[in-house]
């Protein structure tokens, strides 16, 4: 080969030739995934350069800000197509001529597998490094098990590839995984190839893991089990990274990718491949494809209680200049405070440094004074659930911010285009339903409003994205997408409580199921006090040939209003959930005013009918256009509600999913 404008070696990988170095470039859009066509091409530019006499060494670098994402997903379940990658890595790592990774941006899954097979290692300082195949419920299949922890450690190992989690290039050279950081990682390897002072190449297979305590190594493993809740990938992966000290490289090479097949071939990896696509799906949003979202850099919350300062620190943590805003300068101190509290706590647990603190207090401001909202972009309530409290403020904000400014309300069951109607701009009206607590809960419902314009929706979205929010439109119903199906789930938990099951029965069998709570734990975290009100609201227009279990009434009439008060559905002490005796004694009377004899309810018939309670709501909102899509339902309940993603969400376990997983 010579120095030519291009050298193509597949559809997606190019080179070119600098000096005697061959630069093989990835550009597989859009996120540059490992397919059948990058791997090929990556095979025979590393065979290419090393038929080459001239070619003294191999730069791999990928276009844009990925280095490779990954595997190709869609490949799932197809037959396989030569190269394998595990091929392509072999034919790398036993290359005669060096080969480096300039890793430009993130370098996940396969891609970061193929960085560990290269001699050499450069990141740009913003790349992330990590081997998450377990959140689709397979193992690394290439030897990121194997090839890791020999640049690691056992223990960094453990907690990226169980755990799944990515590294910046600053822990990944603190932890060996890479061996320089650059701002330009291309020109770095360039410089480094044509320098007197080469680097020093290694093949990491050669290394030995290094030696470490059980002491060390057993509480990493066994959290990690504990956390597992039954998944099989997690599990897998600490069996195969421990066993990398003890086995040859290549038997754990061929150990790994046989457990990564049968992995990918179980329901578990299916249903969570299912949840994978139901995400990029969700951002296809009907009407914004082409809308600029207009330009929000400062935001207005009015309300700092637990739910406003969650999301006042969400809208700190993405960048935002925030002004919060309380009735009275007393209730913005106890605001300001809070605040400050969970941003504290954030600093200790290592979330952000002291400078990250200054930073984010230094766009921050607290008051009673409404005007400070004067110039907000957006406005987010964070007040009380009623609708005149709602209402009357959003007339007071008619006289207070811009004509163009966005209002939005967090409202959980009200109808929001009634707020909207009282606001002179009914068309600037959204609903952000934020879930509590909103600094920490990824899910995020974008409320469509009857007049709410395609450029608001598009900014709430846009919003949504910058907080990290999993942003998932609804139309309008009293509850939305999540509270809706719940509501359904809810009301199904207590027939079967009134038909013989008691509250810790129906707890277990949906813990057992995955849960990661059951009903009536969470009905007893979240408050009764809340669902009280609403069925209270409903009394007048309820069918009064509808069954109704009046239990929870009970309950609430008798200030059992959950772990607030230390009694609702069970008792608690010293913070412990426990079985309580007046509770049953409670569900017997009530079952004896309606003459119903309690029976033996089983396990699976707990479960079974739930899950289709709730998929009966969810083909209730997609027949009325509330939710666009089956998956986008999946995502709310699993994203909001602790639904398992390992099962899929009740739509997918109904058998009403949009496509079936690949």
């Amino acid at each position: 080969m010579t120095n030519s404008d291009e050298l193509l070696f597949s559809t997606c990988v190019s080179g070119r030739i600098d000096d005697g170095v061959l630069v093989v470039t990835i550009d597989n859009p859009p996120v540059n995934a490992a397919s059948a066509a990058m791997r090929a091409g990556l095979l025979g530019a590393v065979h290419a350069a090393n038929n080459d006499g001239s070619v003294k060494a191999v730069i791999v670098t990928g276009n844009g800000r990925i280095f490779v994402s990954g595997a190709d997903i869609g490949e799932f379940g197809k037959p396989p197509v030569d190269p394998s990658l595990p091929d392509v890595l072999e034919a790398i790592e036993q290359s005669a001529k060096p080969v480096i990774a300039a890793i430009n941006g993130a370098a996940l899954g396969g891609g970061l597998e193929i960085a560990l097979a290269c001699h050499y290692r450069i990141a740009s300082p913003a790349a992330s490094l990590g081997l998450p195949e377990v959140k689709l419920g397979i193992v690394p299949g290439a030897g990121g098990t194997q090839r890791l922890p020999r640049l690691t450690g056992l223990a960094v190992a453990l907690d990226m590839i169980a755990n799944g989690r990515a590294v910046k290039a600053a822990e990944a050279l603190a932890s060996g995984i890479i061996d320089a950081i650059a701002d330009n990682p291309l020109a770095d390897a360039l410089g480094k190839l044509k320098s007197d002072e080469k680097p020093s190449f290694r093949k990491t297979s050669d290394l030995a893991v290094q030696a470490e305590s059980t002491d060390k190594l057993e509480p990493i493993a066994s959290k990690i089990r504990s956390r597992a809740r039954g998944l099989a990938a997690p599990l897998e992966a600490v069996r195969l990274v421990l066993a990398s000290a003890t086995t040859a490289f290549h038997d754990g090479l061929a150990d790994e990718r046989n457990t990564f097949i049968r992995l990918r071939e179980s329901a578990e990896s299916a249903a969570l491949r299912y949840v994978f696509f139901a995400e990029r799906e969700a951002a296809k949003v009907d009407g914004v494809k082409d809308v600029a979202p207009r330009s929000v850099k400062k935001i207005g919350i009015v309300g700092t209680g637990l739910m406003g300062s969650g999301i006042v620190v969400s809208a700190l943590d993405a960048g935002y200049h925030v002004t919060g805003v309380e009735q009275t300068d007393e209730a913005a101190q106890k605001g300001l405070e809070r605040i400050v509290g969970l941003l504290e706590r954030n600093l200790k647990s290592g979330r952000i440094d002291e400078a990250g603190l200054a930073a984010r207090l230094s766009r921050l401001s607290v008051s009673g004074d409404f005007a400070g909202l004067a110039d907000a972009d957006l406005v987010i309530e964070a007040v009380f659930d009623e609708m005149a409290v709602k209402t009357g403020l959003f007339r007071r904000l008619d006289g207070i911010v811009r004509p163009d400014a966005i209002l939005a309300t967090n409202t959980s069951y009200l109808d929001p285009d009634l707020i909207a109607a009282a606001t002179q701009y009914p068309e600037r009206v959204l609903g952000l339903h934020f879930f509590s607590p909103a600094n920490i809960m990824r899910l995020l419902e974008v409320v469509r409003c009857a007049r709410t314009t395609p450029d608001v929706l598009a900014t709430g979205l846009a919003v949504a994205k910058k907080l990290g929010k999993l942003a998932i439109v609804s139309g309008v119903t009293e509850g939305f997408i999540g509270n809706s199906i719940f509501s359904a789930y809810r009301r199904e938990a207590e027939f079967l409580v009134e038909d013989g099951a008691s509250p810790e029965a129906v707890d277990a069998a949906m813990e057992d199921y995955g849960m990661a709570m059951g009903p009536f734990a969470v009905f007893d975290m979240a408050g009764l006090e809340i669902a009280w009100a609403r069925r209270k609201r409903q009394a007048a227009t309820r069918d009064p040939s509808a069954r109704y279990v009046d239990i929870a009434d009970r309950l609430c009439e008798a200030g059992r209003f959950g772990q607030k008060t230390g009694r609702g559905w069970y008792r608690y002490e010293n913070g412990k959930r426990q079985v309580d005796f007046e509770v049953a004694e409670m569900i017997d009377q009530a079952r004896s005013s309606k003459g119903i004899v309690p029976r033996l309810v089983a396990a699976k018939e707990i479960t079974d009918r739930l899950l289709a309670a709730m998929a009966s709501e969810g083909k209730r909102l997609l027949g009325t256009g509330v939710a666009a899509r089956a998956g986008d339902i999946d995502l709310v309940m699993i994203n909001g509600y602790g639904f398992p993603s390992h099962k899929g969400g009740p739509m997918y376990q109904a058998g009403l999913a949009d496509s079936p997983a690949i």
